[in-house]
């Protein structure tokens, strides 16, 4: 909230159980993830956002009527506007989908905005300034990227691979060199305890002990991970993101791409806490990458500044 700051910080998940053959939304958030580790058997963990964009429409509107219900208890207001971030390349329908999705659960005004600009916002960079600014934001569904030059959007794409794509590789790696049996929730944590994408350059040295059923007679079993074996689970991964960012620095105009060669990349999200991202993706690309600090909140800060003077930002906004 603009002047408030973050008031919940919770995962997009819903918990949802299916009797006689209609589904009902039980929990959302953290709430949900502790039920469903409790009661497997009975709720389906459901992710409302898949690659950025809503999969499920039911699930996404319980979900934000949820935290909204929840944000009006704490601050007391009826009908807030809503400034909600959407990956750079969503189409119009999948913008209009956000559009009514926000509306149906009550907001008074609902503003949207691609997430790489709100994440340059919040990082702090100089938009409105007459050079070129690049921002990489990897997220979970989706690695999104804005060129900004003089206060405009010059370039603004979006690659369906980030962090879920990345707890999948490390899912299918562990099935395939170790025939064990993980869950995505394992995955993650896997990702953020010893994550790395250089393992050999004074990364991590991590280990991470797994236990699990065997893919072939189903007998539990242990297996220890270390950071090269990580590395090359995440390696398809990370391939396809510096590929993406090669891509869009080839299509730049030359005295922009020169401002982005001076002043670097910068790199929020999630994604931009693996461990020496910044330093391989510097060396694919031959410019410099700097992570943002706090990089996890630089979309949900700048989110804030736009609302708070949003009439100023109009330029910077997207069309339902």
């Amino acid at each position: 909230m603009a002047g408030r700051g973050i008031i919940i910080d919770e995962p997009s998940v819903v918990a949802v159980r299916t009797h006689r053959g209609m589904r009902e939304v039980v929990a959302v958030g953290r709430r949900a993830i502790g039920l469903a580790a409790r009661a497997r058997e009975t709720l389906e963990l459901v992710r409302p956002l898949r690659e950025g964009v809503i999969a499920d429409f039911v699930a996404a509107e319980e979900m934000l009527r949820d935290f909204l219900r929840r944000a009006k208890t704490m601050l007391g207001f009826r009908r807030p506007r809503i400034l909600i971030c959407v990956p750079a390349a969503a189409t119009p329908v999948e913008r209009r989908a956000v559009y009514q999705t926000a509306q149906s659960v009550g907001a008074r005004k609902v503003f949207l905005i691609a997430e790489p600009v709100a994440a340059c916002i919040g990082a702090d960079l100089p938009v409105d300034a007459t050079g070129g600014t690049m921002l990489v934001d990897i997220g979970g569904g989706s690695t999104d990227i804005a060129v900004l030059s003089h206060g405009r959007i010059v370039e603004a794409r979006t690659l369906r691979c980030a962090g879920h794509a990345m707890d999948d590789a490390i899912v299918r790696y562990v099935r395939r060199k170790h025939r064990l049996l993980i869950g995505e929730a394992n995955a993650e944590r896997i990702k953020i305890e010893a994550g790395t994408v250089l393992a050999s350059v004074n990364g991590r040295a991590a280990e991470v002990h797994l236990k699990g059923r065997d893919v072939r007679d189903g007998r539990l079993k242990s297996v220890v991970l270390t950071a090269k074996d990580i590395e090359e689970a995440l390696r398809g991964p990370i391939d396809r993101i510096g590929e993406f960012v090669e891509l869009t620095l080839e299509d730049l105009l030359p005295d922009v791409l020169s401002d982005i060669a001076r002043n670097g990349v910068h790199l929020t999200g999630g994604g931009a806490l693996l461990d020496k991202l910044d330093v391989a993706l510097s060396r694919r690309v031959g410019i410099k990458f700097h992570v943002a600090k706090n990089p996890m909140h630089c979309v949900i800060k700048g989110t804030a500044a736009i609302l708070a003077e949003v009439r100023d930002n109009e330029h910077l906004l997207m069309q339902p």
